[in-house]
């Protein structure tokens, strides 16, 4: 019979880099866990160094100096056993898992399974570990170890600890987040809990790393696949629970199925070490706290939130700032600012030209009344006509077009520049990710800037991630005025100008490009999914033309399943078409 055990999991926003404050915090973490009476807490995958540290993990002293802060966080295990991410460097070097426990580096376990694909390059980094491995407890607890993707696969490293007699698989992760993708994670969990009849405790990163965000979603399930406590979505947390070994082992007693394939395997899973564990607190009841699922646009938001305020205060911004024009895109883009960083971080930039419809800039000045954020007037008729002069002697006897707008767009670039260099603000830029896929926007114009918040939004998305907003002023009126989410979108460039005099509408420009770009689907299976084949033709023209635009973009916050950068890498020389 096993006792009830005590399990902390430590969802942590970490840096990458910073070893020392990782490790300062890791081991608050430890502490806090501890004063609730923890006996195993979980830290996530890579926490030493924060995740992902790319070619940081080229730099040998870098590999030591993180091994020196798992020695020291193994100092302060008295009383408690503790699961850490950090990078292992032997003979190579391993993403892997450092059990401490008695103020010791009792054991190592090294992740199998290396994601190689969309926004990952561990095989650039890491050799692969040999196999599962598991950790006993007071005797009659056996944990299996696994490192986030070792857990996604549905057979080994888990399933042979699980036959190795484990009634608990712990998973330390980093989990990059995507709309939809806690919901996703958690119903494959429950899958492994059930198919190896084993409680799982996933321990996940939380924050935002350049353009990635980690939602955290820790959860423990039990082996029918309960979820018996879950952490919340993009927040740091302590998430402690109690689970009952012995209702997997007697579950599997119930249960013969898995009998057979262990009379015919030989688990590869190591025993690793043998480990006592201090007391648990008397009479505590199975579970933990279970936190309620966001819906879908309160988890996108949620993770713009962080995603930015994280990018700001890890990277010493103090403020930023933000061009906006009365249209739907900048207002978002404010709105969040103002959410993730206060409004006194935050100042709007309004740059009205002769084309500028009054009831537009009338609709800026109320959103930054509303947000309670600094107003900046930057009129750029004057600029535009200075502009004019110089280039009129050059340009005589050629008609106005797309240049003209141009450089109204890159005037705008430019002031907000100016600001950027006087005060060190961090210019936000406003495009989504319809205007970046067809290339609807001004390199060194709308483009100019530190950080594109939206940039992975299509439109669409856009307008709904405002209603939602709204709607969470309720009853009050929300921040961004009803008239910038009703008017039809423009650019403002020249007179009664409208987005869809240059693209298809977005309810249709999306679902094409979501097909062409997510769904890497050729020019025939978009036509056979019923999108009309010219509009398809236009579609596929503008993406592919406007690649090395794309690739001069600044960074921006995933959030779906194939961002612009990290996840889709196209070149930019291409003749394929189609």
């Amino acid at each position: 019979m096993a006792a009830p055990l005590r399990i902390a999991l430590c969802q942590l926003d970490l840096v990458v880099g910073d070893i020392a404050g990782n490790e300062k915090k890791i081991i608050e973490g430890l502490g806090a866990a501890r004063s609730e009476g923890a006996q195993l807490v979980l830290v996530p995958e890579l926490a030493v160094t924060g995740y992902p540290p790319e070619d940081l993990l080229l730099k040998e002293h870098f590999l030591l100096d993180a091994r020196a802060a798992l020695e020291r966080i193994a100092g302060q295990t008295q009383g408690i056993v503790a699961l850490v991410g950090f990078p292992e460097l032997a003979e190579d070097v391993y993403n892997a898992c450092g059990v401490l426990a008695e103020g010791e580096v009792k054991a190592i376990y090294r992740k199998v399974y290396l994601p190689n694909y969309g926004v990952f390059d561990e095989e650039r980094y890491f050799q692969s570990g040999s196999g599962g491995a598991t950790i006993e407890l007071d005797e009659n607890l056996v944990v299996g170890l696994t490192v986030c993707e070792d857990i996604w696969e549905p057979g080994p490293p888990a399933s042979e600890e699980a036959l190795a007699g484990a009634t608990l698989l712990v998973n330390i992760s980093a989990s990059p987040y995507h709309a939809g993708k806690g919901l996703e994670r958690e119903q494959m969990l429950a899958q492994r809990a059930r198919d190896n009849l084993a409680v799982v405790a996933f321990c996940g990163l939380v924050g935002g790393q350049d353009e990635l965000v980690f939602d955290g979603h820790s959860l423990v399930i039990d082996h029918e696949g309960e979820v018996i406590a879950r952490g919340g979505q993009f927040s740091e947390e302590l998430l402690v629970a109690t689970i009952d070994p012995d209702a997997s082992r007697a579950s599997r007693l119930r249960d013969p199925r898995h009998r057979p394939a262990l009379r015919r395997s030989q688990p590869n899973a190591p025993l690793l070490a043998r480990l006592n564990l201090p007391a648990a607190p008397p009479g505590d009841a199975s579970g933990g706290r279970v936190a309620p699922l966001l819906d879908r646009h309160a988890e996108v938001y949620a993770a713009l939130v962080l995603g930015l305020r994280d990018y700001v205060s890890k990277n010493g911004f103090k403020h930023v700032v933000i061009g906006v024009s009365g249209g739907i895109d900048s207002a978002l883009v404010a709105t969040i600012a103002a959410d993730a960083l206060g409004p006194e971080m935050v100042s709007i930039a309004v740059m009205p030209s002769p084309y500028s419809a009054e009831d537009t800039q009338r609709d800026a000045r109320q959103l930054a009344a509303n947000l309670g954020v600094e107003p900046l007037e930057l009129p750029i008729e004057e600029a535009m006509q200075a502009y004019d002069d110089v280039l009129g002697a050059v340009f005589d006897g050629r008609p106005a077009d797309l240049t003209e707008e141009n450089i109204q767009a890159r005037i705008r670039g430019n002031l907000l520049m100016a600001l950027s260099n006087k005060f060190d603000w961090l210019v936000l830029t406003t495009g989504n990710k319809s205007e970046m896929a067809v290339g609807y926007s001004t390199l060194y114009g709308d483009t100019a800037g530190g950080f594109a918040v939206i940039k992975d939004c299509p439109k669409t998305l856009v307008y709904e991630l405002a209603r939602h907003r709204n709607e969470l002023a309720a009853p009050r009126e929300g921040p961004i005025p009803q008239t910038i989410i009703d008017r039809a979108p423009s650019a403002e460039l020249r007179p009664d100008q409208r987005d869809e005099d240059s693209l298809p509408p977005y309810p249709v420009l999306d679902p094409i490009l979501e097909g062409y770009v997510a769904g890497d689907l050729g020019r025939e299976q978009l036509i056979l999914r019923g999108f009309d084949a010219d509009d398809v033709d236009r579609v596929i023209a503008m993406v592919d033309r406007a690649e090395y635009k794309r690739r001069q973009a600044p960074p921006g916050i995933k959030i779906t399943t194939k961002a612009f950068g990290r996840d889709r890498r196209m070149p930019i020389t291409n003749r394929y078409r189609g």
